[in-house]
């Protein structure tokens, strides 16, 4: 294992079921299901052990094979981790960075990097990028984003082992949601000061605001009735929104090329 990770320790906070929104994307995801070795990274996992081991109990189920190892910076993070969860199978834990670090010189199918790049700066977060990427198999991803301290409201942004972006996801919990924009605060680094007139992020989460607003006629009938009709009308207006599966969850994925910096 390396002996010097690359990259700042995080806060550390952690908290059950923080991550469920995207732990469950994950485990629908087609890289996760034909995977031939079903390696996942939760990078940066915090204080304890709790995110790894929920990531491992929610994507067994699709997947009985698939392995998670948490890597942190922070030596006292991976004992403790260790501590933890010892006697449960197909988690480990190292110590590690945006190297990646992997026994016997496996490829991840997939990485999670969630609320690790936030405390970095807008231009560090390319060479982030391709650090992980690098370490991806070949049809591997990078699930990178941000979250709020109780996981209500979610982001994330799929990258191909290319280090190129692919999606934008929001992930909201609408019975308690005002304005979809509350996803602003929570945007991955890459986007969140590009939250500005003239901005692509800025135009989708304006559109998606008006878009729930004038849902409110269909309100009576549910959240999640309001949260589709209104992402059905972003499709209509031409807004690259997919997977209309998974918006009873209250998400929507858009094409990275509809919200990508500008300039």
């Amino acid at each position: 294992m390396n002996a010097s990770p690359v990259g700042r320790p995080t806060r550390g906070t952690t908290g059950v079921n923080r991550l469920r929104r995207v732990d469950r994307w994950i485990a629908r995801h087609p890289v996760l299901r034909r995977a031939g070795d079903p390696l996942v990274v939760d990078l940066g996992f915090g204080a304890s052990a709790v995110t790894p081991l929920e990531l491992h109990a929610r994507l067994r189920r699709v997947r009985a094979d698939v392995e998670v190892l948490g890597l942190e910076i922070d030596p006292d993070r991976v004992a403790r981790a260790r501590a933890q969860a010892a006697g449960v199978p197909g988690v480990g834990f190292a110590l590690g960075g945006f190297e990646v670090p992997v026994p016997r010189g496996r490829q991840p199918a997939i990485i999670r990097a969630m609320n690790v790049l936030r405390q970095y700066d807008e231009a560090d977060v390319a060479n982030a990028w391709g650090r992980m990427c690098g370490r991806l198999g070949a049809d591997g991803i990078l699930v990178e984003g941000t979250c709020d301290e109780i996981g209500r409201v979610v982001t994330w942004i799929e990258v191909g082992a290319d280090a190129v972006p692919r999606t934008l996801t929001v992930s909201l919990r609408l019975d308690v949601l005002d304005a979809p924009s509350i996803a602003a605060e929570r945007l991955p680094k890459a986007l969140i000061h590009r939250n500005v007139p003239g901005e692509g992020v800025h135009a989708f989460l304006t559109a998606l605001d008006q878009e729930w607003a004038r849902a409110s006629a269909v309100a009576p009938f549910g959240p999640v009735h309001r949260w589709r009709t209104a992402v059905g009308a972003m499709r209509d207006a031409g807004w690259p929104v997919r997977e209309p599966g998974r918006w009873r969850l209250g998400e929507v994925t858009v094409d990275w090329s509809a919200v990508a910096p500008r300039g």
